[in-house]
């Protein structure tokens, strides 16, 4: 298996959650090509500046079963081999730092893992063993979408998800 991670900084310095509190964006996707995909991390950061009160961000990873995400941007998963050949899975991510999400799949979305992170700091998601690696089957029309919400409106994060192919 190789491992290949996209990054929101391909599109943008900064995402941005809902302009209304505890509102869900989606603004990133990830679906298999030719090879099962199985998402194995998530990393993501704060990147609040200037607050007056603590506030934290939530970051749910969500499977569409019916019909994959679509849209947004598209971003190339990089690989973390230098030799690894090109990853099979394609990406989008939402445009405008968030604010203009991917087109939403059908058929959930299910709940696969969250994590969150303070308004400043990190955190992240990381599967404890293969086992528990989010996987999809290979040509499946379905997608991994990152979900994000926050207490507080507007709060910049940025993210990263790893997956194995």
């Amino acid at each position: 298996m190789f491992v290949y991670s996209t990054l929101s900084k391909l599109q943008a310095e900064n995402y941005t959650t809902s302009a209304t509190p505890n509102t869900e964006t989606e603004p990133f996707f990830l679906k298999p090509g030719a090879r099962n995909i199985a998402v194995s991390r998530l990393q993501v950061q704060g990147k609040g500046a200037s607050l007056t009160s603590l506030s934290s961000l939530v970051f749910r990873l969500k499977k569409w079963f019916t019909t994959a995400a679509s849209a947004g941007t598209a971003a190339v998963p990089s690989p973390s081999d230098p030799g690894a050949q090109a990853a099979k899975a394609t990406a989008g991510l939402g445009t405008g730092g968030g604010t203009a999400v991917v087109t939403v799949g059908t058929g959930g979305p299910t709940l696969q893992a969250m994590c969150g992170c303070g308004a400043t700091g990190p955190g992240g998601w990381v599967a404890a063993n293969v086992d528990d690696y989010k996987v999809l089957e290979g040509t499946a029309n379905q997608s991994q979408d990152l979900f994000v919400a926050s207490p507080t409106a507007s709060m910049n994060y940025e993210f990263q998800v790893d997956h194995n192919e």
